[in-house]
């Protein structure tokens, strides 16, 4: 037993992979897809200013080279934008169920 746990955690971190540093490409992709949802959200009239902040913070961590914190603020501004559509398409039939009859 007091073998196969060390063993068992050479295992696990061998197949664990490996972290790498993001760069300028990685940015794009991620800026891209959460500019692409900032913009859905827009189109609904339902976007989050905490989600615009945000994708300011992310263009302004990659324009100082900070391509790691730039790719994590994109990917949250995304997953904002994204939670502020959900939001909006599923308050479009809600509010029906809180109206006075």
């Amino acid at each position: 037993m007091k073998r196969s746990l060390p063993l068992a955690m050479l295992l696990a971190l061998s197949l664990a992979p490996a972290a790498r540093a993001a760069n300028e490409a990685d940015f794009k992709a991620a800026y891209a897809a959460a500019e692409t949802a900032s913009k859905e959200a827009t189109g609904l009239r339902n976007q989050w200013t905490t989600t615009v902040s945000t994708l300011a913070a992310a263009r302004k961590a990659a324009d100082g080279g900070d391509f790691d914190r730039a790719v994590a603020a994109a990917k949250e501004a995304e997953a904002l934008a994204k939670a502020s559509i959900v939001q909006a398409t599923s308050e479009k039939e809600a509010w029906k169920t809180m109206e006075i009859r």
